[in-house]
């Protein structure tokens, strides 16, 4: 059955009017002038072809049919409330699904995400490994870790992590072989993704040349050594979600933790 559309905001405010009997506390605690008020009432009460209030000689009173109407009103405001309530505690739980970069799983996501589920020992999170750009009308997903260029559907946000910068990165006395992935030209050996490449250089069977986002911690630990200078890429890391879940306190509570 199709429903009718409700005259929300003048029912609120009839409410706040109907509790105080006052045009100009119920605008007090709403916030609006007492005119805005007077205006509402005026709106509801010839959308619904019922007198609300009367003005007698000790201020206003409410008809018989307001009377009648308000527990039923006020029960629905209940209800509604009680399905905000709902809703935000849903957006409250540690229950996450995350989409990264397949690349990008072990060497910058799980490492930070690590620190997030220290902080929170109740959390539930699945990772779906991804090959290309995200489908958040498919994929169930809160929060995903992209590579490329910038976010481009409909109603998604994307948070760039870093201008990013191709390095070139070997073991300590690992040979010069190449160690390719995507779509690098000429490897000796061809890898399905970055976060492989960089695998192979640490076990000192090549070199590979991977963003600078996944090679920081091994250059910093000494795992790997740079071996060419650096070149900037079109492309990046981006944290991107449907935009009202950027909203949401778990998505918040992670994207805090993962740039930090």
């Amino acid at each position: 059955m199709k429903r009718s559309l409700l005259p929300l905001n003048a029912l609120r405010v009839f409410d706040a009017a109907a509790r105080t009997l006052s045009f100009t506390k119920a605008a007090d605690e709403l916030a609006v002038t007492p005119a805005a008020v007077g205006q509402q009432i005026r709106a509801l009460e010839e959308t619904l072809g019922v007198i609300l209030f009367r003005r007698t000689a000790r201020g206003l009173e409410l008809t018989p049919e307001a009377i009648r109407a308000l527990p039923h009103l006020r029960a629905g405001f209940s209800a509604f409330e009680e399905s905000v309530a709902a809703l935000q505690e849903g957006q409250g739980q540690t229950r996450l699904s995350l989409g990264c970069a397949r690349g990008a799983i072990r060497h910058w996501l799980l490492p930070r995400l690590t620190h997030w589920l220290e902080a929170n020992p109740e959390a539930s999170v699945q990772v779906l490994a991804l090959d290309g750009p995200v489908d958040f009308a498919q994929a169930n997903l809160d929060l995903a870790l992209s590579f490329g260029p910038a976010p481009d559907a409909e109603g998604v946000f994307g948070r760039k992590l870093a201008d990013e910068l191709l390095v070139t990165v070997a073991a300590p006395g690992a040979p010069s072989r190449a160690l390719g992935w995507r779509s690098m030209e000429g490897p000796a050996v061809a890898l399905p993704d970055a976060g492989q490449a960089l695998d192979w250089a640490i076990a000192g069977l090549g070199e590979a040349r991977v963003p600078l986002t996944l090679a920081a911690a091994a250059l910093a630990a000494g795992h790997v050594e740079e071996r060419a200078e650096r070149t900037p890429t079109d492309d990046a890391y981006w944290l991107c979600a449907p935009a009202p879940q950027w909203k949401s306190a778990k998505v918040k509570a992670l994207v805090e933790t993962l740039t930090a």
